[in-house]
């Protein structure tokens, strides 16, 4: 099994925007929250052999900090403020936090603690997962290799979209999380950079630094998913998700995402001010065609032009699937697509692992995420579920 004796990740700006941009809405809004998140594997858990490896690679990121020029560089975006960038110049990682187990070769996390800080500790681990398992199981993969496979798909890509007009594609990088290994991702990001003229950004804040990309992201499940505890009434929860979300960041980083419940009970609380207030709306689960479908007819019935908004698709994309939604919606909205496993994980003879972290408590007490995609859905408590289903008016299947 390859040890290593250096930290793989090496500064606190690896990790995915929205990461930071929640966290920031936390501090000022939920600074005395606690939640719990614990480790999901959506296949076959045979990772408890990498325990150790993984508790000592956390080790190692307690003494990460920001340091100066990041610092300088996290202030030149608007919507960062200066108090909450003094804290994280400040913050460490709290290694107490974390609880690893290798339970009959399964691995087991959770992490509890005050939510501003919890809330980092999710991109970094996954990756350092999915990077240990791939070196260790697949220990001739290099870079090299990867780019070379990425630039045979986008010699495909282009072939097939040579009668396309792409003025319209934009193509985010999305793929921190589940990533073969930080090399990959950033050299597959800079080949992009290179020769792809549809890349606008990367999630990865400190990716976007070096190559001098845009950092891209906005909010992720677990922020609806903790107001389902913060609201004192839980039908009311995406709404003070949806509000507190535009008083801090007014119009900036305004794309919603819509399936932490499913896009019909989102679209019930998407109203005239959300719909017009919000630059647009992001797809994770469900058919990407059906949903598209239905959140343009939304626009057209409050009566707001769909070209004035964007969709942004990032629900498992390859290049196949980008083509088809493209000539879908290009003509009819704006469209921005986040591509991540299939990106940075995307190597012959490679099966990414299909890996999350996701909330469980808030305060004390259960959420859940229901999703569009049934084996999305995750709640440690049945009796919540069906509290949810209640309170979002949706009918409660007993199996679940």
């Amino acid at each position: 099994m390859k040890q290593y004796n250096y930290p793989i990740i090496k500064t606190l700006l690896d990790t995915d925007a929205y990461k930071l941009h929640m966290q920031q809405a936390v501090f000022y809004n939920y600074s005395k929250v606690n939640v719990v998140a614990e480790f999901i594997c959506r296949g076959p858990n045979i990772l408890g052999c990498y325990s150790n490896i993984l508790l000592d690679q956390i080790n190692m990121m307690t003494s990460l900090s920001l340091s100066d020029k990041e610092y300088i560089y996290m202030t030149s975006f608007p919507f960062f403020r200066k108090e909450y960038l003094h804290w994280l110049k400040r913050f460490r990682y709290n290694i107490t936090q974390v609880q690893i187990k290798n339970k009959n070769g399964q691995l087991n996390i959770r992490i509890s603690g005050l939510w501003k800080e919890v809330i980092l500790w999710e991109v970094p681990i996954l990756s350092l997962i999915s990077e240990i398992f791939h070196k260790n199981s697949n220990p001739d993969i290099t870079s090299d290799i990867a780019v070379q496979y990425l630039d045979y798909k986008l010699k495909k890509f282009f072939q097939k979209t040579k009668n396309l007009d792409l003025s319209r594609l934009k193509i985010i990088d999305f793929g921190t999380r589940r990533r073969f290994s930080y090399d990959v991702q950033y050299l597959i990001v800079k080949r992009l950079k290179q020769k792809f003229p549809f890349l606008i950004g990367s999630s990865n804040y400190h990716i976007s630094r070096i190559l001098k990309i845009l950092p891209v992201g906005t909010q992720a499940h677990e922020w609806f998913q903790a107001h389902q505890q913060i609201s004192s009434n839980l039908k009311n929860s995406q709404i003070l998700a949806l509000s507190t979300w535009l008083n801090q960041y007014k119009n900036h980083l305004s794309i919603a995402l819509t399936d932490c419940i499913n896009m019909d009970s989102f679209l019930r609380d998407f109203n005239l001010f959300f719909s017009k207030s919000y630059q647009g709306i992001r797809h994770d689960s469900g058919d990407p065609i059906k949903w598209g479908e239905k959140a343009l007819k939304h626009y057209e019935k409050l009566g707001i032009d769909p070209n004035t908004k964007t969709l942004l698709f990032s629900d498992n994309l390859n290049f196949k699937k980008i083509i088809s939604i493209y000539k879908k919606f290009n003509n009819r909205t704006n469209v921005i697509f986040g591509i991540g496993t299939q990106l940075t994980c995307d190597i012959p003879n490679v099966k990414p692992l299909n890996i999350v972290i996701k909330l469980v408590k808030c305060n004390g007490r259960p959420v859940a995420k229901l999703s569009d995609s049934p084996g999305k859905m995750f709640c440690l408590d049945k009796n919540f579920i069906k509290s949810l289903y209640h309170a979002f008016k949706l009918p409660f299947n007993n199996k679940i």
